[in-house]
């Protein structure tokens, strides 16, 4: 099903403030609360809106250190790929992954109590990887843009 240029700007709103409720986006959207909520349920059956959770400040919970480590495989085999996949999501200071192109093969986005936390996740845990070939690392220094809302 397509969106129409109403549920476009239901996506945006809830982007912006995922605890809007059913009356607040009706207000947006210029209809019934009821509209609203069914719109959004809608929404949320057919897979546009993956979820809602809370976002955190890193520093507030004892995260000070965020860091982006682009990783190198030793062999580009499957059962390499598997299991590599498979730390990064058993790692809880991983917080994300993705494949690449170009010269790394992995980017990961971590955060790490402290340089010594991030210094024992790369020595300890990434570099023995029998996946892992090379490991670069790069520390963030200031976050100039928050993660944005998608635009839909």
């Amino acid at each position: 099903m397509e969106l129409d240029p109403t549920d476009l700007k239901l996506l945006a709103a809830l982007q912006r403030d995922s605890t809007l409720t059913a009356q607040d986006l009706g207000e947006t959207l210029n209809m019934s609360a009821s509209q609203a909520g069914r719109r959004r349920q809608r929404l949320e059956a057919e897979g546009y809106i993956a979820g809602y959770r809370a976002y955190l400040n890193p520093e507030k919970v004892g995260l000070t250190v965020q860091a982006f480590i682009q990783i190198v495989m030793a062999t580009h085999t499957e059962q390499n790929a598997r299991d590599f996949v498979r730390l990064t999501r058993t790692r809880p200071e991983i917080v994300g992954a993705w494949t690449l192109t170009g010269e790394a093969d992995y980017l990961l986005r971590v955060y790490c109590a402290d340089l010594t936390a991030l210094n024992l996740l790369v020595q300890q845990v990434l570099l023995p990887h029998p996946a892992v070939s090379r490991v670069q690392s790069q520390i963030v220094m200031e976050r100039v843009k928050p993660d944005a809302p998608l635009p839909v």
